[in-house]
């Protein structure tokens, strides 16, 4: 059977996975009576929820004779290792571009690493039926994109389809007859090269691994296409490391390949087929596993380095191990180590004292998904405020520079232009409007974006948009002021009182509400002025022997600020941390004793 192999890739909700859905629908992998979900490949809890894809995923469908192996990948800038390891599976992308919007910062991310490993993309020109589309425009944006990323004359010779992912119709004209998507599925078969089987089908087996998968029946499993050589079920291979050194030796036990949604058994794979294997112990992502005769590994994608840190330690607050089982340095050392297998973009670090651990990653999301899906596994942890990694080059001490793409109504642009380039040191390179809306793309530090998400959100009344991506390293660019308020912090142990927190209202805001636990050195609320201030949320009311009629009446307190994960990270300042459980998010102070915060604050 002819074989393509391609990847979907795309700016954040562009569409990608609903084109993928309807790909499946329409090639028959579902029964006409079988029930399919909404987004089906996204599987994980987190990505429908979000309504994000944080994974790469792979599948495959037949089309008239040909089987097409789809890769659908991540949109987000902090999940970018996914993508840059995807592509070197694939001949061929698919690049979505939304009409209405145009290419993104991350249109511009994903389409320059798949023009630097030469291969030459499909353009769809996807949601052309939204009233506000302009397809025309977003395809001469498209070329002009191409040319500014030094596309090659092949690949500026791209082919361009029109597209409602929804709707499942993909034409050549926008004036097409819009039924189905075969215009898509002929397109692929037709500019895709197939992988060069009949070449390589004589040479010795080898694979370079991209991604990392368990199972619990059947172990480890490493994902990648078969370069060269075929493999048979029980066929003895080694696993090399980058530089050649051979890491194991073992049996291939099972050959699993892509099949619509779900993963198929396989007596034997050929090159060019993208598959999993299992049977290995100590092979990881990046590895090229191959037959015994093969010396030297399969160079592998060189990822972009982490930007940002975060530090990861146990719970050791009053109120530790009442929600979570997994609470000891240990458990969350072994958890951090193995999502740094088998997610490249992430490194750990221990750090002296041996009870937290240096995680460093792309970005805010990244770490925030990390998180929330070790508390939903049982883990209690402290997190530490997000710090920029600096880069020393040629003696200078350099920063992460990001690209930040903003769209926001007229009327909010100046309180958002004085902010980037004001308090966070951005320069302006780009500024555009067009019906009531501005565009604005600025280069700003990494550092002064920590925590600017829900300032701008306020800032633009939630109707903002933006979005950011790893630009290059400049030198430092001076101090950037943080949080400007202070905030109250709990000076007794115990449950929270109606009246005591009514009676406190005009010192702040409150993060917590009547009838909750607090303890000594807990963050409950944000004062309205710049110092900190210790406050007793627990103080009731003194009783007389009066009793009038509305001495009592219930108090009306005013509904607290709810943050989540992310926003609680981004919020606390350097001498705060954030107590995750399962089922809480509490803001504290590093050192919970007032005595010890403030030895601590003159020795600092």
């Amino acid at each position: 059977m002819e074989l393509r192999n391609i990847a979907i890739i795309a700016h954040v909700d562009h569409g990608k996975t609903t084109l993928v859905d309807e790909l499946l629908k329409q090639s028959g992998t579902y029964r006409e009576n079988q029930a399919t979900s909404e987004r089906a490949m996204d599987s994980n809890d987190l990505e429908r929820e979000r309504g994000i894809t944080i994974l790469a995923k792979a599948t495959s469908v037949e089309w008239r004779g040909t089987r097409i192996n789809i890769v659908d990948t991540p949109g987000h800038a902090d999940f970018g290792g996914e993508v840059e390891r995807i592509l070197s599976m694939v001949d061929g992308v698919v690049l979505l571009v939304d009409a209405a919007e145009g290419p993104m910062p991350q249109t511009k991310f994903v389409l320059s690493k798949a023009l630097a490993l030469g291969l030459k993309p499909i353009v769809v020109v996807n949601k052309v039926d939204k009233p506000d589309g302009e397809p025309d425009r977003a395809l001469d944006e498209v070329f002009d994109l191409f040319g500014s990323l030094d596309a090659t004359d092949a690949q500026l010779d791209f082919p361009h389809l029109y597209a409602s992912g929804r709707a499942g119709w993909c034409d050549k004209s926008l004036d097409g007859p819009r039924k189905d998507l075969s215009a898509l599925f002929d397109k692929i078969v037709e500019h895709v090269e197939a992988p060069a089987q009949q070449a390589n089908a004589g040479l010795a087996f080898s694979m370079l691994a991209t991604t990392l998968g368990a199972d619990p029946f059947l172990g480890r499993i490493l994902t990648g296409r078969v370069e060269t050589g075929t493999l048979k079920t029980g066929d003895a291979i080694v696993a090399l490391s980058g530089d050649g050194t051979k890491i194991e030796q073992f049996r291939a036990t099972k050959i699993l390949a892509f099949r619509g949604l779900g993963q198929q058994p396989i007596d034997e794979a050929v090159a060019g087929d993208i598959v999993s294997i299992a049977g290995m112990s100590k092979a990881t992502v990046a590895d090229t596993l191959c037959d015994a005769s093969v010396t030297v590994a399969i160079p592998a994608q060189p990822i972009d380095p982490p930007t940002i840190t975060v530090t990861f330690g146990i719970n050791d607050s009053p109120l530790a191990g009442r929600d979570g089982k997994k609470v000891q340095s240990r458990v969350i050392r072994d958890r951090l180590m193995k999502e740094a297998e088998s997610n490249v973009a992430i490194k750990v670090t221990d750090t002296p004292g041996g009870d937290a651990f240096e995680v460093a990653g792309r970005g805010e999301l990244q770490m925030g998904v990390l998180i929330e899906n070790m508390r939903r596994e049982g883990f209690e942890l402290s997190i530490s405020r997000p710090q920029v990694l600096f880069n020393d080059i040629d003696g200078v001490r350099n920063e992460p520079i990001e690209e930040v793409t903003i769209d926001v109504d007229d009327e909010y642009s100046g309180a958002v232009i004085e902010k980037i380039t004001g308090v966070r040191k951005g320069e302006m390179t780009d500024m555009r409007q067009t019906n009531g809306k501005t565009r604005i793309i600025a280069l700003v530090p990494a550092r002064g974006l920590i925590g600017y998400h829900g300032e701008f959100l306020t800032d633009t009344r939630g109707t903002g948009v933006m979005n950011r991506v790893f630009h290059s390293w400049a030198p430092h660019k001076g101090a950037i002021p943080g949080r400007r308020a202070g905030v109250l912090i709990s000076m007794e142990n115990g449950s929270s009182v109606p009246y005591a927190l009514y009676n406190l209202e005009d010192r702040g805001k409150f993060f917590i509400g009547s009838q909750e636990e607090v303890y000594v050195g807990m963050i409950i609320g944000e004062h309205t002025r710049e110092n900190d201030l210790e406050v007793n949320p627990l103080k009731g009311k003194k009783l007389s022997n009066v009793r009038a009629s509305g001495t009592d009446e219930a108090v009306r307190l005013t509904t607290p600020v709810r943050m989540s994960l992310e926003e609680a990270i981004a919020y606390i300042d350097n001498d705060e941390l954030v107590e995750v459980t399962p089922s809480s998010v509490r803001m504290r102070k590093r050192h919970l004793d007032p005595h010890e915060r403030k030895r601590h604050a003159r020795t600092n």
